[in-house]
């Protein structure tokens, strides 16, 4: 049976401000053939990472744990401007194509076929803000809203020191971590029905993500806009905004089993790798469809992302659902007719 979920779910912004290098995947130990490399590099974080850090900061205190279980929801993840406290930036839908000096754009023709005008436009931005969501390509690009992604992966050499004097080990002595640098006047953000107060997670400096490095977290209330966007009913076509995995505990999909979901059209690329710790436990490897994809179906849900059966969502000793798992909202399509898609909200 499906949990019921109030609306305006999502109350809360927390931004995470990198105090110093983040880190996205370490490579193996150099050799003479692999000196530099960033295979399996994956940042940002996950939202279940934030999840994790307000559990780990109840430790002993069952009763606010049991809470917390219960009834904490977060996704992600998206940034921001630091000086900006209520722009949040998103994952630009598939659909869209926003290049340095031209667009393009996505439609179905006739025959359900995806087509565009100029097949050779690659996209150079990948972001863009909650305020522009769902408006032309020409206005995202003309009013110079889209952004690439505020971090880079930078390789850092470390050394494996020996045990009695800081000299290194003889063998295996180098090896390569594939750090990730902020810009500086940027943040990560999450979404969360939780506040930090005393009670819960206290703004302050975390140790945030497997390798442990030091952030300093503050929460913010989430804009109006953002909100308006989360309660839209999704219909016939919509953009994940959040890394999704639909199925079961041994299967993963594209999208939802289930005959109420229907076989929809996708605008998607390759699979993602998602991974968390659930109870201090490495959880199952699996791959996501990445945010950005583009579902169109056969016939509308009705419903926002929040009111979704948790049945579509894989449950792992909690359900993927909770941690945003294909978070989405609606989007405009040329070629199918909807008319709950709206171009803006009132």
């Amino acid at each position: 049976m499906s949990r019921q979920i109030h609306r305006t779910m999502f109350k809360f912004q927390i931004r995470i401000h990198p105090l110093g290098m983040l880190y996205g995947s370490s490579g193996g130990f150099l050799s003479p053939d692999n000196l530099v490399g960033r295979s399996g590099a994956k940042f940002p974080p996950e939202a279940a990472t934030l999840a994790g850090l307000f559990f780990r900061t109840r430790y002993h205190q069952p009763k606010e744990k049991k809470e917390l279980k219960e009834n904490l929801r977060v996704a992600g993840p998206f940034w921001a401007e630091t000086k900006d406290k209520s722009e949040i930036y998103v994952p630009i839908p598939w659909s869209t194509i926003v290049g340095k000096d031209k667009t393009d754009r996505w439609e179905l023709d006739d025959r359900k076929v995806w087509q565009r005008k100029n097949p050779e436009l690659d996209p150079d931005f990948s972001w863009q803000p909650i305020s522009t969501w769902n408006i032309e390509p020409d206005a995202i690009q003309s009013n110079e809203s889209a952004e690439k992604s505020p971090w880079e992966f930078i390789p850092i050499l470390h050394p494996k020191m020996q045990t009695h004097q800081r000299s290194v080990v003889a063998e295996d002595g180098l090896f390569l971590e594939n750090a990730v640098q902020m810009e500086p006047d940027k943040c990560l953000v999450y979404l969360s029905t939780h506040e930090l107060q005393p009670h819960e997670l206290e703004p302050g400096w975390y140790r945030f993500g497997g390798e442990n490095h030091l952030v300093e977290i503050e929460c913010l209330p989430l804009d109006d806009n953002f909100q308006k966007w989360l309660n839209q009913p999704i219909e016939r076509t919509f953009a994940l905004i959040a890394p999704a995995v639909w199925g079961s505990q041994r299967y993963s999909y594209r999208y939802p089993q289930n005959w109420d979901f229907g076989e929809p059209l996708m605008l998607t690329d390759k699979p993602v790798p998602y991974r968390y710790r659930a109870g201090g436990r490495l959880g199952r490897g699996r791959y996501a469809v990445p945010a950005g994809s583009v579902y169109v179906l056969d016939r509308p849900i009705g419903k926002p992302w929040y009111d979704w059966p948790s049945e579509w969502f894989p449950t792992e000793g909690f359900n993927l659902k909770d941690v945003g798992c294909g978070l989405c909202l609606p989007v405009d399509i040329p070629g199918v007719s909807d008319e709950n898609n709206e171009k803006g909200v009132a």
